[in-house]
């Protein structure tokens, strides 16, 4: 017998002939996460097996684990030769120190296996009744603990009572890359979690108006882009130095049309980056309706400056569905720090709410916009986190 943390796969299973290709990104992804701990990794029917690591080492593991996208669940247990007695001795153990209602469930795989799945879960219950008088009783609709029986084809049996919800979704890298426009609020590194769920490894790109916005501002976006580098494995983060343009639309545009025209600015520039770097999409936190620059008529006067697809995750959410989520990830205490990002610059009393095109178009006549997308491009920091 010996302690094992079972890994489980969802929706890999949906994948035909090209299922090889998500299960190699996945074991590449499991194997980065897992690299500061001394560990065996085994592969057996659509499940992973990591073994052989240090008992302090465990909390580590399954909180990496539950960062990689691809994997549906984890479960800590035990693996075990498939022999009835040892089966029995086992559950015995992992019982121990608990107590009340419960029952076994027996996956029986392994079909030479000699008991049936019914008769291996009642042989197992009635063991652990027997070894733990008083503290246990059988029930078997809606127990306070199950005990799970996974009889393998290896001639292996897992032996498990937890099952822990992980990120889900298919491999990083799987659906491409894409530039996440991370402003240092709630809603962005949420958005870039959400696509890294779908498969998509992230670049940021931050827009800072120095000195409007001081350092703690960009150190904020740095620590938010660290946190989601986890789960993208790892990122990139563009600094891009954005005072300049703020202040000539600011100087020469209908206050109304301010932050319009930041928006086509930094669309323009994203997908710049993106097509220098490979990505594929942009990424935005928008959500309709939460403010002017995200209604129908904004998004699409930001949508018509490019040509790469924008991907907005969090389109149809309440803001309270994004906070429950960043609050998970891990983003949220950073994303409330009190530090202003470049949108908060030059606000208008009254933004537009809904844009007309011809209207846009006019103010952005104003300016020089190739120059000075060009100078942005030049000064731009690059942060590998």
């Amino acid at each position: 017998m010996k302690k094992i943390i079972i890994i489980r796969v969802c929706e890999i299973f949906l994948k035909g002939k090209n299922r090889f290709y998500f299960l190699k990104l996945l074991e590449e992804h499991i194997e980065k996460a897992l690299s500061v701990f001394p560990h065996e990794l085994e592969k057996t029917q659509m499940r992973y097996i990591v073994g052989n690591f240090l008992e302090g080492d465990f909390e580590g593991i399954v909180a990496a684990l539950k960062k990689v996208s691809g994997i549906h669940t984890l479960s800590p247990g035990y693996s075990v030769e498939s022999e009835v007695s040892k089966i029995s001795d086992c559950a015995i153990f992992a019982m121990n120190g608990r107590k009340g209602y419960f029952k076994v469930e027996t996956n029986r795989a392994d079909k030479k296996f000699p008991l049936h799945s019914v008769e291996l879960s009642a042989k197992v219950g009635g063991d652990i009744l027997s070894a733990y008088p008083g503290a246990f009783t059988v029930k078997v609709k809606d127990p306070e603990l199950v005990l799970n029986i996974d009889i393998r084809e290896n001639g292996r049996t897992l032996v498990y009572t937890e099952v822990i919800k992980a990120m889900g979704g298919i491999p990083i890298g799987s659906s491409g890359k894409g530039f996440l426009m991370l402003s240092g609020g709630i809603d962005s590194p949420v958005a870039g979690y959400m696509m890294c769920k779908r498969g998509m490894k992230l670049s940021g790109v931050h827009f800072h108006s120095y000195p409007y916005t001081g350092e703690a501002a960009k150190q904020k976006v740095v620590e938010l882009a660290g946190i989601l580098s986890e789960y993208s494995c790892g990122m990139k983060l563009y600094i891009v130095k954005f005072t300049e343009i703020q202040e000539a639309i600011h100087e020469k545009c209908s206050e109304e049309f301010m932050i319009t025209m930041m928006r086509r600015f930094m669309m323009r520039i994203t997908e710049r980056l993106a097509l220098k770097d490979g990505g594929q999409a942009i990424i935005t936190g928008e959500s309709l309706g939460q403010v002017a620059s995200q209604t129908v008529e904004s998004i699409t006067s930001s949508n018509s400056v490019v040509s790469m697809p924008v991907f907005r995750p969090l389109i149809a959410f309440d803001k309270l569905d994004t906070i429950e989520i960043a609050q998970k990830i891990g983003t949220f205490e950073t994303s409330i720090l009190p530090y202003e990002d470049c949108c908060t610059i030059f606000l208008p009393k009254f933004p537009v709410i809904k844009p007309k095109m011809e209207k846009v178009l006019k103010e952005e006549a104003k300016l020089d916009v190739e120059q000075l997308i060009e100078k942005a491009m030049e000064q731009i920091e690059i942060i590998e986190v």
